[in-house]
């Protein structure tokens, strides 16, 4: 059964500019043209843009102003591939609006954040002072993939042209039921693990001969998932670990397997780095089995933006104060989910804080949001901006 439009849709500018990038099947880390679109539009309102192509990742850098407040919108342009299009009550290319709800790929994550923030730097612009804000676009093609040549190239570049952010808005979906509901001030860090295991190989019948590799590989699984690590707080969850993976080679029932590859991830807060978690981990390994070998991979790290000294300069309390206006409610600030390319902005001198749609559906075959959603984004981005000034 297919989705079929609405008659009549909501007039903002926000639906418009969601359904132009919806439109465009731009898949991890191609960009299908919605950059050149979005230059375009900030252009129109006075953005100096520039464009760079690395390693096949398209990244867009728009800077308006002149001022020492730096503010930052950050999103990226690029989705994760439909899945079964038979699955799909509508094309995932072609959104469609049915029953004051927005379908298609990108709906929620996060074309629609963008399409919200375009249509609120319309509304600001003018309000804005330029001798008192610099204000930036930073949008990428690859948030979906490796993130490598994306959002983290982006940071890099910015700090090598001496510019240091004082804010940074994520426009990822953040919401939990509705917009507003959830807001995001930090995500904890990931790392992958690899461990490899050697035994001796030998027959089942005569296990004095051998070493099975198997039970050595589990005394380490047993320590690193009983290890006590924190258990978190109400402002950030702990840290966990989970087994992803074992493998022992080719199987046969009478042999002893001679090696074992242990595949892990984990979740980290903001106490740790890499550096300091990868070194406990090792730690942890080696008292087990000082033979083991352990390699690290994917590492993502943590961070947590707290409230600034300066009311003014309080991204966190800024939001807060936008939503409430909005919703009539305050929002609930969370750390949970996945990560985030707010991780490459954050640091001790720039806030990031993550509103978005709410995130029930996104990466699923129908992706959609209500169009209320939309709309009190479009607000809520719009009283970020104001406030910019006062």
């Amino acid at each position: 059964m297919s989705i079929q439009p609405s008659i009549t849709a909501a007039p903002a500018r926000s639906l418009h500019f969601a359904e132009v990038l919806m439109a465009r099947e731009s898949i991890t880390p191609v960009d299908a043209g919605c950059q050149s679109y979005l230059m375009y539009k900030l252009e129109k309102l006075g953005f100096v843009c520039e464009r760079h192509t690395i390693n096949g990742v398209k990244n867009l850098i728009a800077k308006w102003g002149d001022g020492p407040l730096h503010f930052a919108f950050s999103g990226h342009t690029d989705v994760v591939p439909p899945g079964p299009l038979e699955k799909w009550k509508s094309p995932p290319f072609s959104p469609v609006v049915s029953q004051n709800k927005l379908y298609g790929r990108g709906a929620a994550d996060m074309k629609t954040g963008i399409s919200a923030m375009l249509a609120a730097t319309e509304r600001a612009i003018a309000s804005l002072d330029e001798r008192e804000v610099t204000y930036w676009w930073l949008i990428t093609s690859d948030e979906e993939g490796e993130a490598e040549w994306g959002s983290k190239w982006i940071n890099e570049y910015l700090t090598k042209c001496n510019v240091q952010l004082d804010m940074c808005l994520v426009g990822e979906p953040s919401a939990t039921t509705q917009t507003g509901d959830t807001i995001k001030v930090g995500r904890r860090g990931s790392l992958s693990g690899t461990i490899t295991v050697a035994g001796k190989q030998g027959h089942v019948a005569y296990p004095k001969t051998a070493v099975n590799a198997i039970h050595k590989a589990s005394n380490i699984v047993n320590a690193l998932t009983h290890y006590p690590f924190e258990e978190g707080s109400d402002d950030f969850p702990g840290t966990t670990l989970q087994i992803t993976h074992m493998d022992t080679g080719s199987f046969t029932d009478n042999i002893v397997p001679s090696a074992v590859r242990i595949e892990f991830n984990v979740r980290y807060s903001w106490q740790y780095n890499q550096g300091s978690l990868a070194e406990l981990l090792r730690q942890i390994i080696s008292s087990v089995d000082m033979s083991a070998l352990v390699s690290f991979s994917r590492p993502c790290e943590a961070y947590l933006s707290k409230p600034h000294n300066n009311a003014k300069r309080c991204l966190i309390t800024s939001v807060e104060k936008a939503i409430k206006a909005a919703t009539g409610r305050y929002p609930v600030i969370s750390t949970s989910g996945g990560t985030s390319d707010g991780r490459f902005y954050a640091s001790e001198k720039t806030q990031v804080v993550e509103v978005g749609v709410p995130n029930a559906t996104i990466h699923q075959v129908n992706e959609h949001i209500h169009l209320s959603d939309l709309l009190t984004l479009e607000d809520i981005y719009t009283d970020i901006l104001l406030n910019l000034s006062k």
